[in-house]
């Protein structure tokens, strides 16, 4: 990884900027240096000190404890071989097919340190897009061709959740434009939907996260308290934004809805007169951005 300012580094390691700050003023996880003006210049040992931090937070530790286990393994990360850093050759396929092999095996602290290595060299938005949901596709089609993966699909599904829901500490905080999401009634996938809040969040949004099986009910009462900025509902399935049109227009009439997930086709969105996101979840976080995010004010 080359030398990256503050704002590009915590993109790639998946962490607000102000949790680094906090971060090296409180503990000295972070060792940067200076660039010929003044900036600070954040690299790989840092990078690396970030995920293994990060892995520490989820196991439970508190973030004083988990500094600290990331400081010791400081020097075992600069001695470790470069195969143990980073996907062997620094190919994705090959990281891909690593993950999968860890997921097929029940092995965790493989899958961990797939993620913590391609986190480190390649940051969160291709760790999301090239690493984690192809993998999870790859055993979810298992499941569907009727292989018996189920077992294997439940432990991805968990490891990578609690993984995901790691990185999305604090992401509630700041300043920026909020974003409720959450899944529909009887939706129980929101992997993908974690992601791309995590995604949005590079752009600067907060967001609230209600998860799976949301009552439309419920989702209005939080707009109520939070008055988000916009809200996005995901669904596998057509069929279940279907059945909760009438509420969804209702919705829509207290916050922009936008419509998202594999159910969220052209065809549903015109039903129901609501507009959905497209695209990756790089390009849905892009494309929410520009149509809802602060406009710079003119002089």
């Amino acid at each position: 990884m080359q030398a990256l300012r503050i704002g590009e580094f915590a993109r790639r390691v998946g962490v607000p900027a102000t949790s680094l700050r906090a971060w090296e003023q409180r503990y000295g996880l972070l060792h940067p240096a200076r660039s010929a003006g003044g900036f600070r210049l954040y690299g790989e040992a840092d990078a690396q000190r970030v995920a293994v931090m990060l892995r520490g937070l989820e196991q439970g530790l508190s973030a004083a404890e988990a500094a600290a286990a990331a400081l010791r393994s400081a020097p075992a990360l600069r001695s470790a071989p470069a195969s143990t850093l980073r996907p062997q050759t620094g190919e994705l396929p090959l990281a891909r097919q690593q993950l999968i092999e860890a997921f097929n095996t029940y092995d965790e602290s493989a899958v961990h340190t797939v993620l913590d290595a391609v986190l480190a060299a390649y940051g969160l938005e291709t760790c999301l897009t090239e690493l984690v949901l192809p993998a999870l596709s790859a055993v979810g089609s298992g499941w569907e061709r009727g292989e018996p993966v189920i077992g294997q699909e439940h432990f991805a599904s968990n490891l990578i959740r609690a993984r995901l829901l790691a990185l999305a500490r604090l992401w509630g905080r700041g300043g920026g434009p909020l974003a409720l999401l959450a899944c529909v009634p009887r939706e129980q996938h929101d992997i993908s939907l974690i992601a791309f809040g995590l995604v949005l969040r590079t752009y600067g949004w907060r967001i609230v996260f209600l998860g799976t099986d949301t009552p439309i009910s419920t989702v209005a009462q939080a707009v109520a308290v939070t008055g988000p900025t916009v809200c996005v509902l995901s669904a596998f399935a057509p069929a279940l934004f279907e059945a909760q049109g009438p509420a969804l227009r209702r919705l829509a009439r207290t916050a922009p809805v936008l419509l998202s997930g594999p159910g969220a086709d052209a065809e549903i969105a015109q039903r129901l007169r609501l507009p959905r996101l497209g695209g990756d979840l790089v390009a849905a976080a892009r494309e929410l951005d520009n149509s809802f995010g602060p406009r710079p004010q003119t002089p």
